[in-house]
């Protein structure tokens, strides 16, 4: 059982390597080029690489055959409580230590950091939630 919980995370954090190159050129692009907003930058990485995440890890990481609309719902909601603990507990613990740095670092610190947290709560959220077997 360990065995494969490993080989899922090993091929989650594959998934999660494609998903991250697109994602913080998205995500970096438009908070220091675009000067878009924190939460709509943050935001807009998720968005858009939600999709392919869904399919890469419902077929590649969990080799989930289930033909389930639930799991897209589940998978939306997964991703939404990830995203709004991970970046709503990085901005402020990176604001107060990093109170004297300049608004631009702490904010991108506080999203690599939010990367990070939300990797981690979503591969659990995606594992024992979204794609969970039905006799589990």
């Amino acid at each position: 059982m360990k065995a494969i919980a490993d080989q899922q995370f090993v091929r989650f954090l594959i998934v999660g390597a494609v998903n991250t190159g697109v994602g913080s050129i998205i995500m970096f692009g438009l908070y220091n080029f675009a000067h878009v907003p924190y939460w709509i930058s943050s935001f807009s990485n998720y968005f858009l690489t939600s999709i392919l995440s869904f399919f890469l890890n419902k077929h590649f990481t969990f080799q989930n055959t289930e033909k389930n609309s639930l799991q897209v719902i589940r998978f939306a909601i997964n991703i939404a409580v990830c995203y709004l603990l991970a970046y709503g507990i990085a901005r402020p613990v990176c604001r107060y230590f990093l109170s004297n740095a300049e608004i631009q670092i702490r904010d991108n610190v506080s999203m690599l950091a939010g990367m990070v947290l939300f990797t981690f709560l979503n591969f659990w959220g995606q594992k024992l939630f979204t794609f969970r077997s039905a006799g589990s």
